[in-house]
């Protein structure tokens, strides 16, 4: 079995802004972002051969992290008021139009982000079968093991991270990922990390400790004193940020895995958007 797991609000963005230009559909609205996922998706399954396969998308409500930190991803743009041109949802419909034509399971995530339910897929299956999952956030980097991938889709640049990516570009096996972004820091989620503590600090604070906690616990320990200092001054922000970005098995899954049966049956780009009346 290998499953593929689509973080659709991570491409949806992607292709929506990644486009060319705003390219108009037979019925006059624009479908630059249907266009492009459909695209990417399509070639993601090519590249992949996925035999069982699902898209989850982030839902409409409040963010539960919020509760541990107000600044969590307070920094993402708000696309409420945005005008269609400029808005990715305004696409959205089209998206799941076009993934019901193509016999895709889909969903939004109602009570956890759709990263919480990606998670649980791999914890509950990810030693017994083959799992990548299709995203550019690095916050799956943490779920990467021996049957866990993450898939980058870059069209010709596409490339897969596995363990060794994991040890050659942080020094850090994927296991250690939570404990050094708590360590760094994420500017994207607006998470801010302990003073003097970049990421060759926090490879070399984990390779030498294990873990985060390890790190707070054995303090005292730290050879140099301003990273020493830095940890204990900013111990509460660590601990919060791990329980921010750490993922678990808490999400329900929203498909049994026997729903999640695919084949691809060769269908193409333009074929999709023409069933379902966009060319």
């Amino acid at each position: 079995m290998k499953l593929l797991i689509v973080d659709g609000s991570n491409l949806l963005f992607q292709m929506f802004f990644g486009m060319p230009s705003r390219i108009i559909g037979k019925d006059g609205r624009a479908i630059q972002g249907t266009l492009g996922f459909v695209g990417a998706l399509i070639k993601i399954i090519k590249m992949v051969e996925p035999t069982h396969i699902t898209v989850l998308f982030d839902g409409e409500h409040d963010n539960p992290r919020a509760e541990l930190s107000v600044e969590y991803k307070a920094n993402r743009p708000n696309f409420t008021d945005v005008p269609d041109e400029g808005n990715p949802f305004s696409q959205l419909p089209d998206i799941y139009t076009a993934l019901d034509c193509m016999n895709i399971p889909h969903t939004e995530i109602a009570d956890d982000e759709a990263d919480d339910a990606v998670a649980s897929y791999a914890y509950t299956y990810g030693n017994d079968s083959q799992i990548v999952i299709a995203s550019f956030d690095s916050d799956f980097f943490q779920l990467i093991n021996e049957n866990v991938t993450i898939l980058r889709y870059r069209g010709d640049k596409t490339y897969l991270c596995d363990d060794a990516f994991i040890q050659d570009k942080f020094g850090i096996t994927p296991v250690q990922y939570a404990d050094f972004k708590a360590l760094t820091g994420d500017s994207s989620d607006n998470i801010k990390g302990a003073d003097k503590i970049g990421p060759k600090t926090a490879a070399a604070l984990l390779r030498q400790f294990g873990s985060l906690q390890a790190i707070i616990e054995k303090v005292d320990k730290i050879e140099k004193s301003s990273i020493r200092e830095s940890v204990k001054q900013y111990t509460e922000r660590l601990q919060n940020n791990f329980r921010l970005i750490k993922l678990d098995n808490r999400a329900a899954i929203p498909f049994a895995l026997d729903e999640l049966e695919y084949i691809y049956n060769g269908v193409t780009t333009n074929g999709v958007l023409e069933r379902i009346g966009l060319r």
